[in-house]
């Protein structure tokens, strides 16, 4: 099944490593550990490596030589982007540079006093976006949309070591109680994020094209954004280099009720991202339900 089934890689043990050698040591050696680490979940994580190969080897046409080496690409690339996630919000921010393609249309937006919906994905590093944007002047509460269903302890010793992060979590509660949430942070001028490209089993969602090949996404983002009338802006963090990150912000056209087609628009803008940062796709299941 293409849904993702709600559960990160790693352990805590793994986090205190990374940790110990960005605090004592610096960012480049755990960048060098990371060499090993992504070969280990070349090997030893066969879905997640099946998945990754599918993707360069069948959606983006690359040969399986190709395919393999990319796939140990990618794992290092998403080593990366956790690793520059614990350093910035432990305060190394400093460390990193960034630019911003469409930090002023988003600003325009707000200053409406209608909050705003950003529908990301897992492509990229959008966690640690809320770092920059203050930068740009975009002081908005943001509230991302989550099932939180994260491993409990990793996510428990992330927080005990870094710094409190002012993110506001929705939870999405079977009584739908979270809708009322999500308006009341829109009402407030406020900005809601969603992820619009994992959904799981037994929920609502919509099909679309994706690299060549329909695939599912979770419904709800997508119908929320076409009825709630506020402006919908899809937004995506990129690692360029080692310490330099792209963010690129791109109004959405929202038509009332049609949530097929700003889904459309959306798998549009995310092919053009995956066409110029191939590795930074970070799903890494059975996404198009096409694996042998």
């Amino acid at each position: 099944m293409a849904q993702w089934e709600g559960k990160s890689r790693g352990t805590v043990l793994g986090y205190k490593i990374f940790i110990f050698f960005i605090k004592k040591v610096g960012l480049g050696s755990a960048y060098f550990i990371l060499y090993f680490v992504a070969f280990y979940f070349l090997f030893f994580s066969p879905k997640g490596t099946k998945a990754a190969f599918y993707y360069f080897k069948k959606r983006l046409k690359y040969s399986s030589i190709k395919s393999i080496f990319k796939v140990y690409q990618s794992n290092y690339k998403f080593g990366q982007t956790i690793i520059d996630k614990i350093a910035i919000s432990s305060g190394l921010r400093n460390k990193f540079t960034y630019e911003f393609d469409g930090g002023e249309e988003l600003k325009k937006l707000l200053k409406n006093n209608q909050g705003a919906i950003l529908i990301s994905g897992h492509v990229g590093n959008f966690e640690i976006a809320e770092f920059f944007f203050k930068e740009i002047d975009i002081n908005s509460q943001i509230n991302i949309i989550t099932v939180d269903t994260e491993h409990s302890d990793i996510k428990e010793y992330l927080e005990s070591v870094a710094k409190k992060s002012n993110i506001n979590l929705i939870l999405i509660k079977e009584d739908f109680s979270h809708i009322f949430e999500i308006n009341t942070a829109l009402s407030n001028n406020e900005l809601v994020c969603f992820t619009g490209d994992r959904y799981f089993e037994e929920t609502r969602f919509l099909t679309e094209e994706l690299l060549g090949k329909e695939a599912k996404f979770p419904a709800g983002p997508f119908l929320l954004a076409s009825r709630l009338k506020v402006p919908v802006a899809f937004v995506f963090v990129m690692k360029e280099t080692n310490k330099h990150y792209h963010l690129y912000t791109r109004i959405a056209t929202v038509k009332n009720r049609d949530a097929q087609g700003l889904l459309k628009e959306y798998t549009k803008i995310m092919e053009r991202v995956l066409n110029k940062y191939p590795l930074q796709w970070f799903n890494y299941f059975d996404f198009w339900e096409d694996m042998d």
